[in-house]
């Protein structure tokens, strides 16, 4: 599977040491399958004034030790679990992490839950309308090392 990551620089060698904490699905190295999505998110450093670069990987599925999560839609179970991870809260652990990204189009519906204004309930009714974007998230160095092999990358 191709997957894309963007960033101001070329990564060849992906590793944990430079996630940030409390990120959607906890620390890991995030990636998408789309590539237009992975471009649209270099529109971000280009208004910034930096440069986009777009890391191309391609990542061997056949990954059989690796624990993965798979959320197929802004749920309950989505809910809590980012929730978690952007609180710094103890959550279950998995090797990759695939599912939908709390970006700008649902951020304001979490940032209303997390400050109490919106219930639980109004919360997931607001999400169910949106259309999940998608991430992967690797949180194993291991699973970096041993599956995600660079290919190229691309400026934007």
């Amino acid at each position: 599977m191709i997957l894309y990551h963007t960033s101001y620089t070329e990564i060849p060698h992906p590793d944990l040491l430079h996630s940030r904490p409390r990120l959607d699905f906890g620390i890991g190295f995030y990636l998408t399958p789309l590539r237009a999505q992975a471009e649209r998110y270099g529109e971000r450093f280009i208004r910034r004034g930096q440069k986009a670069i777009m890391n191309i990987y391609q990542f061997d599925e056949e990954c059989q030790e690796c624990t993965r999560k798979v959320f197929s839609a802004y749920d309950g179970e989505w809910l809590d679990f980012i929730t978690a991870c952007r609180k710094g809260l103890p959550h279950e652990q998995f090797d990759i992490i695939e599912g939908g990204i709390a970006d700008d189009q649902v951020f304001d519906t979490i940032d209303l839950y997390f400050s109490g204004i919106y219930t639980r309930e109004q919360a997931l009714g607001e999400l169910r309308e949106k259309k999940p974007n998608h991430q992967i998230c690797i949180t194993s160095q291991v699973v970096l090392d041993k599956y995600l092999h660079f290919k190229s990358f691309q400026r934007l």
